[in-house]
């Protein structure tokens, strides 16, 4: 009787725990297997008004980027995987390109990341980035190559896209979804909010993005171990 009681109990708890879990995840964004994402990451809390933390990188032509020297400039980060169905979507209706194109008009440094460890998906060398730039039509400012994810996990980055707004004088204004419709259909996008380009308009003014944080969607970045 004893083992029946302690087996219900079992049951029960494993159920609950499996609704908690089910409930905090974004079930739009998991209907592709490759998506959000319990990516184990060992990083600081980050908190929009806060500075953003400060790194280095190697762009795809070799060039060194320091986030500092960027100070009095906006500058967003754009974690990417070209082989990723939510990238894809971004790209392939035009709706990044878009988004960098205005960006640079405005002045602002636009940083794709790949962060995608060798042998995983997405990841590609210089020669591979600049390709996939130009034969998409892309306007980054740079390409940072991050395939030890130390940029990555210094900005806890979990999905490809995953999107970073710093304002001109350092401190984070926004970080999260690109946009409101977590999904890999490009028809969504004309649909959806888009997040970045608010927070870049609300920043050029001034003023306070809202929301400042939101659920990123899209594939797992694609850390080494």
């Amino acid at each position: 009787m004893m083992k029946k009681q302690l087996l219900g109990i079992a049951v029960v708890g494993a159920i609950a725990v499996g609704a908690s879990v089910g409930s905090s995840l974004n079930l739009e964004s998991i209907s592709n297997a490759q998506t959000v994402s319990n990516t184990k990451i060992a990083a600081a809390p980050l908190r929009v008004g806060q500075p953003a933390p400060d790194f280095t990188g190697v762009d795809s032509n070799g060039k060194s980027h320091r986030l500092s020297d960027f100070k009095g400039k906006v500058v967003v980060l754009e974690w990417t995987n070209h082989q990723c169905p939510f990238v894809k979507k971004h790209y392939d209706s035009g709706n990044m390109q878009k988004l960098q194109k205005s960006a640079n008009g405005k002045g602002v440094v636009w940083l794709s990341i790949n962060s995608s460890a060798p042998g995983q998906q997405g990841n590609v060398n210089g020669a591979q980035a600049n390709e996939l730039t130009k034969s998409r039509g892309a306007a980054p400012t740079a390409v940072l190559l991050d395939s030890d994810g130390k940029i990555g996990r210094l900005y806890n980055a979990r999905t490809t896209p995953h999107m970073y707004v710093i304002a001109s004088n350092g401190t984070l204004a926004y970080m999260g979804a690109i946009d409101s419709i977590s999904s890999s259909d490009q028809a969504d996008v004309p649909k959806a909010k888009n997040y970045v380009s608010a927070a870049l308009d609300t920043v050029s003014k001034g003023q306070k993005v809202d929301p400042s944080v939101t659920q990123p969607y899209g594939c797992t970045v694609k850390y080494g171990s």
